[in-house]
Parts: structure tokens; C-alpha cells; sequence
């Protein structure tokens, strides 16, 4: 029977978690969030499979999240907790679907961290050349690490200023293209639609490539509702954060790809050796719009670092609140899950080292492993919503503040939307090898939660 069970506050020994993000932390979380070292980095390899048919990839897979983010956005406004997604599998479906959900995205999470640590490395490493990487990466690790073992006030105010920057950057970005587009930036030609007349470079397999990596672009935007259990009024903030989200989709991500694909040529090799941001910038002449560029490309991977770790560290603690970890995971000291967030920075860190030590083996099956698990989510998060949906309407519609459009017919739109990814991705060579990693370790974890879940239930 799926667990029926309303979650309390969390708490250990007496102690909860602080509510010590304010309103503006959690709007410029929401607002910066979605603007990830996934648009800045990845997007090159979309436009050189994809073409200026980038931007229809993009609209599709944000229409996509944008219905994922509402789903989410009504249970964790319904049901506020750090666990979010995780919590919901478990209201909805059973204890077995939260520690799949939970476990999977935790270990996304902590990967991704070590990962977007060595990005930033290599980026600071290319400014002092002779420095190591991996020290770097560690002092990275240290300081996020150290923040968040602090209070959750210094993610807050990390995130705000990380976000802060991101924003301006990439609006200026989108007011000097759009000038230029139009022909009235100084000293700069318009490209007219000279550079879009090949819409579909590669068919319908390069859009589908395009499509593959935009749909993984938009990972992370899930923060948000992780945080807002943390934030002074969790309800307020989730609601305004969902609502909005459909436009900051629009704007970032597909207003920049089709500001990039009409100022400069997508098989520009510029595109893929610099990056699809600091080709269009070197395109209108814009002295050092390259080291600007990595600034911003470097301040996204901070940010990703510092969200990550502060992400897992709170899914962990709720997965333990439930029962579903190691006790230590939830011990709260000041507020802080505090072992929790050593454990997340530990095993971000054992990545970073793996990625030296083992980089042809170990390495690669860990990236293959986690190369899925975001689409894995985004299915228990649809369920989910299809299950506590109907019982909200029957036992507490007042608690819907926020809800799913056209209910049930766009979450089983967006259920549709995910297979057909899940069947692209079997299609693909590049991609088949991460869906089948994913795959075995979503059923292993699958196993180990259901095992778990009887044995409980045999114990009374």
C-alpha cells in the first residue's frame, strides 16, 4: 500500500532544520537557478548537431520541464520538505519509489559536484598555467563545503550574488545580440537570417542529438524546491518560483540559442572550440568578451558547486528523517544536517579523485551512471503528481495553491514526452550506454528500497 503518511517538520534530537532563507534568497535562487554551466558549457555540442534547429530542441525539452516544474511546484506547495520529489514518491507511490528518487538524484547530485569542480579548475588553471588542478578543486570543495556546514544563510547569500551575476551577464548578452540582430549596435552589421537558411544542417537525427542534450541542460531547476522548506514561507515561495519559471525558460535558454544561431554560423568551429556565448561576443567585436565569458562560465560552476552540495546534503537528511539512510546523515547541529553535507563534499571530492586515478574505467561507468537519472526523477515526479493530485482534490483542496494545468491531461502529455526521450536515448550510441547505467542502477536501487520497505512493514 503506498504510504498514506503527512510529513512532520524534520527533526533530530529536538533539533530542525533553521529557516534562514529570506524571500529574496529564494527568488534570485529561483531566477538564477535555471541559468546552469549546462547553457554555458553543453550547448555547443546541441548547435553542431542540432543548427540553428537548436532553438526548436530547446522550446521542446523547455515545455517539457516547464510542466515538470509545475508538477513539483504543486506537491511542494501542498507538502513543503527538503526532501521534495523524494518525499512525494513516498506519499504517493511508497517508500520504495522515495529511496529510489532519493538515493539516484544523491548521487547525481555529489557527481555532478566533483565535476563542475573540475570545470572550474581547468578555467582558473588556464589563467595560472603551472598550478595543479586537483588543488584547486579541493579549496573549491573547502569553501562551499565550509559555507554550508555554517548555516544555510551563507547558501542563501552565496546563491544570491552567484545568481545575481549570472542574470546580468547573460541580459546583457541578450540586449548587445538582440541590438546587433536588429542592425543598431555600433560599428556591427546585422546578419539578417543569412546564418538560419540551413534550419536543418543534419535532418531530423541532428535535431534529435539537439534535443538530447538540451533536455539535460536544465538540470538543477529542482533546487528551488528543496530550499523553500528552509525559507521563511515555503508555500509563498515555491508558488512564485513555478510561476515564473515559464518565462525565465523562454528568456535564458531559448532567447540565447536563437540570439547565438543568427549572429554566428553554427559550423562556426569557434562554436564548439570557444563556446557558443564567446563566439557570438567575439562576433560583435567586443574586446575580451572571451575572458569575460569564463568569468561567468566560472561563476555558473560555482554556483552548480554550491547548490549540489547543499541539495544533497538536505535530500540525504530527509531520505534518514523517513528512515531510509544512516542515522549520522540526520544529525542537526545549529540548524545544519552538518554530517550530511561532509558526506555530499566527500563523495564529490572521491569523484574528482577517480577522474584521475581511474579515468578510462571507473570514471566513465560513474558519468554513464548518473547520465539519466535526471529523466528518472522527472517520472517519479509525474506519477507522483498523478496520484496525490486526485487525493488533495478529495481531502484538502485548499492546500492546492498551486496547480497542474489541464489536469490530467498535460502530466500524462509530459509522461509521454519523457518515454519518447527514454526511447531516443535507446536510439542513440552516445546516449544508449547512459540510459542502460542509469537503468541498472535505478532497478538495483529500486530492489534495495523495496526489500527495505517489506522488511518494515514485517516488523510492524
Amino acid at each position: 500500500m503506498p504510504s498514506t503518511t503527512v510529513e512532520t517538520p524534520p527533526q533530530q534530537d529536538g533539533v530542525t532544520l533553521s529557516h534562514g532563507l529570506k524571500q529574496r534568497h529564494l527568488s534570485m535562487i529561483a531566477l538564477g537557478g535555471v541559468i546552469g554551466a549546462g547553457l554555458f558549457v553543453g550547448s555547443g555540442a546541441g548547435i553542431a548537431a542540432a543548427g540553428p534547429s537548436i532553438v526548436v530542441a530547446y522550446a521542446i525539452s523547455g515545455l517539457l520541464v516547464m510542466l515538470v516544474m509545475r508538477m513539483l511546484g504543486e506537491m511542494s506547495a501542498a507538502y513543503p520538505s527538503s526532501g521534495s520529489f523524494s518525499a512525494h514518491a513516498e506519499r504517493a507511490i511508497g517508500p520504495w519509489a522515495g529511496f529510489t528518487a532519493g538515493w539516484s538524484f544523491w548521487v547525481l547530485l555529489c557527481t555532478a559536484v566533483g565535476l563542475e569542480g573540475i570545470g572550474a579548475a581547468k578555467i582558473v588553471t588556464g589563467w595560472l598555467p603551472g598550478t595543479p588542478e586537483w588543488a584547486w578543486v579541493a579549496l573549491f570543495m573547502v569553501v562551499f563545503c565550509g559555507a554550508n556546514l555554517a548555516a544555510v544563510k551563507n547558501f542563501g547569500e552565496f546563491e544570491f550574488w552567484f545568481a545575481a551575476l549570472k542574470v546580468g551577464a547573460i541580459s546583457l548578452f541578450l540586449v548587445l545580440g538582440g541590438l546587433a540582430i536588429f542592425g543598431v549596435l555600433p560599428g556591427t552589421d546585422s546578419p539578417g537570417t543569412a546564418n538560419l537558411t540551413d534550419f536543418l544542417p543534419n535532418g531530423g537525427e541532428g535535431l534529435i542529438i539537439g534535443l538530447l542534450a538540451s533536455v539535460f541542460a536544465y538540470g538543477g531547476m529542482e533546487t528551488v524546491t528543496i530550499a523553500a522548506a528552509e525559507s521563511e514561507n515555503p508555500v509563498k515561495g515555491v508558488a512564485s518560483a513555478v510561476r515564473t519559471a515559464m518565462w525565465r525558460i523562454a528568456l535564458f535558454y531559448i532567447g540565447s540559442m536563437a540570439v547565438i544561431v543568427t549572429l554566428v554560423p553554427w559550423d562556426s568551429k569557434e562554436v564548439a572550440e570557444k563556446g557558443p556565448y564567446v563566439a557570438a561576443l567575439d562576433e560583435l567585436g567586443i574586446p575580451g568578451a572571451g575572458q569575460l565569458m569564463n568569468v561567468v562560465v566560472l561563476v555558473a560552476l560555482l554556483s552548480a558547486m554550491n547548490a549540489n552540495i547543499y541539495g544533497s546534503s538536505r535530500i540525504a537528511y530527509s531520505l534518514v528523517q523517513r528512515g531510509q539512510g544512516p542515522k549520522a546523515l540526520g544529525r542537526v547541529t545549529s540548524g545544519v544536517p552538518r554530517i550530511a553535507v561532509l558526506a555530499s563534499s566527500v563523495f564529490g571530492f572521491v569523484c574528482v579523485l577517480l577522474s584521475y586515478w581511474r579515468p578510462d574505467d571507473v570514471f566513465p561507468w560513474l558519468l554513464n551512471m548518473i547520465g539519466a537519472v535526471i529523466l528518472v526523477v522527472w517520472i517519479f515526479i509525474a506519477v507522483s503528481q498523478l496520484r496525490l493530485r486526485a487525493r488533495l482534490d478529495r481531502e484538502a483542496p485548499e492546500k492546492l495553491t498551486v496547480r497542474m494545468w489541464a489536469f490530467p491531461v498535460l502530466t500524462w502529455v509530459a509522461l509521454a514526452g519523457m518515454v519518447a526521450i527514454f526511447v531516443l536515448m535507446a536510439r542513440e550510441p552516445d546516449t544508449r550506454v547512459q540510459l542502460y547505467s542509469t537503468g541498472g542502477m535505478t532497478l538495483f536501487l529500486a530492489v534495495v528500497g523495496y526489500a527495505w520497505q517489506r522488511a518494515r512493514a514485517a516488523q510492524g
